[in-house]
């Protein structure tokens, strides 16, 4: 079964490769969505896949690449499968 989350990671996570990183993550955990950045400094992701694979990618998101700082993620379960194909950074 397919699962959706929808994050918002918050911290020191703009210029410090947090974008690039978290499609790292993805791809490597085969799951599917996007990731940006926010005007608020924020990093806003979408993971689609397996929910033990998104747990997973959530995980290695709080600890981020060196020099991040994250301080909180929000976590929304949606249950819309938009059926994303690949995971891409969004500019």
């Amino acid at each position: 079964m397919k699962y959706r989350a929808h994050i918002i990671i918050e911290g020191k996570v703009q210029g410090v490769y947090f974008r690039a990183f978290t499609k790292e993550v993805a791809d490597s955990l085969g799951l599917n969505g996007w990731v940006r950045n926010l005007p608020n400094r924020c990093v806003e992701a979408v993971f689609e896949g397996e929910k033990e694979l998104i747990d997973a990618a959530i995980k290695k998101c709080y600890a981020g690449p060196p020099f991040a700082m994250v301080t909180n993620i929000d976590i929304k379960w949606e249950s819309k499968i938009e059926g994303f194909s690949d995971f891409r950074i969004r500019y």
